[in-house]
């Protein structure tokens, strides 16, 4: 029964391995086309054009290099992948639409595999903010803020939009809800009328909790060592010395 869902597994990762080395194909092949177009333009405007439309493929592809499945196991900072895959979006979508992209995070090691299944989560939620709130003149903002509590992981991707209705889940809700399940844990979510939040919350593993009281226990020393570099940076105050029962006094009354 083991070997079953061992080899079952090993399909499943050969058959993800294939469908995104095809993604990439088909990106670069299309960037390709585009580029040979953009080179036999005579009109500058054109040109100029197809320029822009490389630039965007080439950020679309840089997305979807970000979201590929891990090739090998072992523990990964969530907080540095959620950034970087924060940061790739924002320059591949959220800048033109003007919208601000923001994330806060701890340091938080999980295993590649789930690492990659929250930040598969993270990304359908965050374009589905920018797809679906409505910001209504006001400057668009979405946050991720993912911190540890008790054993157990919240990420939160909230914005200052609003959803006109009830909301409808949709095919991205479903597989946000389904990678939650995959984890072990569930999905919440909230509005307003001038913001929209979504709750993903998942216990740790044992191998997580062990890195992650690694972790803790070496951001407080570092903390403690800056503190304690801080306060002995700072000049040290004077000694005054009272000068009415000085010697020299003495000597000057007499």
């Amino acid at each position: 029964m083991t070997a079953l869902v061992h080899d079952q597994e090993r399909d499943e990762r050969t058959l993800l391995r294939e469908l995104n080395h095809r993604m990439n194909n088909e990106l670069a092949a299309a960037i390709s086309v585009v580029c040979a177009a953009a080179l036999r333009a005579e009109n500058p405007a054109v040109k100029l054009a197809l320029s822009r439309v490389v630039e965007l493929l080439e950020k679309r592809a840089d997305v979807h290099r970000a979201l590929a499945m891990p090739r090998r196991d072992g523990l990964i900072d969530a907080a540095e992948h959620i950034r970087k895959l924060g940061f790739i979006m924002s320059r591949s979508w959220f800048e033109a639409l003007g919208i601000r992209l923001e994330l806060s995070a701890d340091t938080l090691p999980l295993e590649s595999h789930r690492c990659w299944r929250l930040a598969l989560a993270v990304h359908e939620l965050v374009m589905n903010s920018a797809k679906h709130a409505s910001f209504e003149g006001r400057d668009g903002a979405t946050k991720i803020r993912l911190s540890l509590g008790d054993a157990e992981v919240r990420c939160i991707v909230a914005d200052n939009g609003s959803r006109s209705g009830r909301l409808k889940p949709g095919s991205g809700l479903r597989i946000v809800s389904e990678l939650a399940k995959s984890l072990g844990g569930r999905i919440h979510y909230e509005f307003g009328s001038q913001f929209s939040s979504f709750i993903l919350s998942f216990p740790l593993t044992e191998r997580e909790r062990r890195a992650n009281r690694t972790a803790t226990s070496r951001r407080t020393k570092q903390a403690r060592e800056r503190k304690l570099v801080s306060s002995s940076s700072q000049p040290r105050e004077k000694q005054r010395v009272r000068v009415t029962d000085s010697p020299l006094r003495r000597l000057r009354a007499s």
